[in-house]
This record gives structure tokens, sequence and C-alpha cells, in this order.
């Protein structure tokens, strides 16, 4: 159980100090027999900060108030 609160606590302070990842993709734009164009789209995935601060607040109930006999 220690093991998922630091995991969770790692990703609560990586969503709140980003607030979301980026991500391209190669699209098809045009396609006319032998013709071919792709554009490049970047996306971002924006990550409320309550998701953050609960993953984070999630953690550290672990890693504290888990006692350790019960992992």
């Amino acid at each position: 159980m220690r093991l998922i609160g630091i995991v969770l606590i790692v990703l609560g302070v990586l969503a709140l100090a980003y607030g979301g990842f980026t991500y391209t993709t190669r699209e098809k734009v045009l396609d006319i027999g032998s013709l071919q164009a792709t554009a490049l789209t970047r996306k971002t995935v924006p990550i409320a900060p309550i998701a953050g601060i609960a993953a984070l607040a999630g953690g550290l109930a672990l890693v504290f108030l888990v006692k350790p006999g019960r992992d």
C-alpha cells in the first residue's frame, strides 16, 4: 500500500506542476490517387488541479495513515 501511496504522490505532484500533457498525431489531409499530404497536429489533454490535489492527498494518506502491518 505504501508503494501505491508513493506513486500517487509523484503523479499528484506532476499533475500540479505540468497541468496536462501534449501529444502529436499525424493526420491525412489530402488523398487524391498517388498524391497524399499529411499534417502533424498537436493535441493537449489538460489535467484539472483538483485531480492532482486528490492524488497527492490520497497518496499521503496511504503512506502515513496505513499501519505497517497491514500492507
